[in-house]
């Protein structure tokens, strides 16, 4: 099929992406500082070129994507703890990875850059509909600010130099092997432990949890179909408000816990919408498919893994 470099391969969603580029018979190289740990399997590691390098190094990434056909650049600072605490290093790698994988891309005649955006890009606008990738954004934070960069950034490398790419603003991706930094294995860990379920504000607010099995078949789709440069929504196009999730692990999990409201700290204002959900609409007229794994379906899959890990 090719061969492709995979930035952040080792992460929660890279992992997943790595996983099915080599089902489908793509000859993989792996970008990675492991800093946060290490998701592949080992029967994936055995079969694929790994290098313990970060992608703010030039060198490596021109090294590291010689021969490849795509770049799927999805290295990132990722939990919103973590980058309202790093906020320099979170821009940093976003800025100076995207440089480095355009230059790379240059260089070796890279046919297209697929990146991993976010849905954070739309901040707090648009709160009373499902978002399409034409309203007006408000990204805030450092992480948010840096992605909507480096879209315009593709944007302008594809008018100037004719590099092809796909920005992919991913909805709340969970599923399988995903860590605590984020709020989905978060409640279950506490759930399991018997802990309070710690929700800020009063549990109103709502996301869009989009599957990462979904989330990465999109963005496949996408890298072999799509021409050009473009940007498009990977959503489920369904919202949740949190205490619900919170109540559906808990029910999922016949925890004793308590869920626990708290107040939003100040860190984490910019991070805190009320609503949030995604229209998949442009992704399925270009590639006819739209994410659909149902949230119950999901969260059973995590807790199904859980317990099978446990014996």
């Amino acid at each position: 099929m090719g061969k492709v470099l995979v930035t952040g391969g080792a992460g929660f969603i890279g992992s997943h992406l790595v996983r099915m580029l080599l089902d489908k018979e793509y000859e993989v190289v792996v970008m990675d500082t492991l800093l946060r740990g290490n998701k592949l399997e080992k029967n994936v590691l055995n079969t694929i070129e790994f290098h313990k390098e970060d992608v703010r190094d030039t060198g490596a990434v021109i090294k590291n994507s010689s021969g490849c056909d795509y770049i799927f650049h999805f290295a990132a600072v990722l939990g919103v703890d973590i980058v309202a605490d790093s906020p320099v290093e979170t821009m940093e790698v976003e800025m100076l990875g995207i440089k480095n994988v355009a230059e790379a891309a240059a260089i070796n005649k890279v046919e297209k850059i697929i990146y991993a955006s976010t849905s954070g890009v739309y901040g707090h606008s648009a709160i009373e509909k499902s978002v399409t990738e034409d309203v007006q954004l408000d990204p805030r934070t450092s992480y948010s600010i840096a992605k909507r960069f480096n879209e315009i950034y593709l944007a302008a490398l594809f008018e100037e130099k004719g590099i092809q790419s796909i920005s992919l603003r991913f909805f709340n991706v969970y599923g399988l092997r995903q860590d605590s930094r984020m709020v989905i294995p978060l409640f279950f860990e506490q759930a399991l432990e018997g802990k309070p379920i710690t929700v800020y504000g009063d549990g109103c607010q709502t996301r869009d949890f989009t599957h990462v099995t979904d989330s990465v078949f999109a963005s496949i789709k996408l890298a072999e179909e799509v021409k050009g440069c473009e940007i498009f929504n990977i959503a489920n196009e369904r919202e949740i408000e949190i205490s619900e999730l919170a109540r559906k692990i808990k029910q999922l999990t016949n925890s004793n816990s308590e869920i626990v409201y708290l107040n939003v700290p100040k860190k984490r204002y910019d991070f805190e919408v009320e609503r949030r959900y995604g229209n998949s609409d442009k992704l399925s007229e270009f590639v006819n498919y739209k994410p659909n794994t149902d949230i119950d379906t999901g969260l059973n899959e995590i807790y199904k893994d859980i317990a099978n890990n446990k014996k």
